[in-house]
């Protein structure tokens, strides 16, 4: 039997990005800084950096069909949404939401929150995330994003638990 050939490992280098060269997206207190995409990774990864003021919603519900999500909670709490369950994390807290499991995000509502997301095996992100920028600042139009469920992997969902756990913040 032969060894599995691990895509794009042999061809990839360390990658360090420096926090003052991270493109960020939005204006304080909610940014994002996109660190390393899969273009960067080999196809491993893609990851940001995410800040949220206190209370403020992130992504509404979703799954991915092929990649996992790491959320790693540096500062405050975040509420999130993993399956069915609302649950708050804490700094200091990781979560892994596994592929085919709705899930949402938002500080929780008397706090921000400062949180590492890591997505694998990695899918182009970057662009989406623009989009979703471009669309905040009034230079897209929010259908835009549905036409995109396919190529970022990113597929909405309606969630019950999750509206009532952010209509009671």
């Amino acid at each position: 039997m032969s060894e599995p050939h691990l895509h794009g490992l042999s061809e990839s280098r360390p990658i360090l990005v420096r926090g003052d060269e991270a493109e960020v997206l939005g204006t304080a207190p909610d940014t994002m800084a996109l660190l390393a995409d899969v273009s960067a990774t080999g196809g491993f990864l893609s990851t940001s950096r995410t800040t949220l003021g206190r209370g403020k919603d992130g992504a509404a519900p979703h799954y991915h069909r092929a990649s996992a999500e790491m959320f790693f909670v540096l500062e405050g709490r975040l509420q999130v949404l993993a399956d069915q369950e609302v649950v708050t994390a804490h700094a200091g807290d990781m979560l892994v939401v596994p592929p085919h499991t709705a899930h949402a995000f938002a500080a929780a509502p008397d706090s921000g929150a400062d949180v590492l997301i890591v997505m694998t095996p990695g899918v182009e992100r970057f662009a989406y995330f623009r989009l979703l920028d471009r669309i905040r600042r009034g230079l897209a139009d929010p259908g835009d994003v549905l036409a995109t469920r396919e190529r970022f992997d990113n597929h909405f969902v309606d969630s019950d638990a999750w509206r009532r756990a952010r209509l009671a913040a």
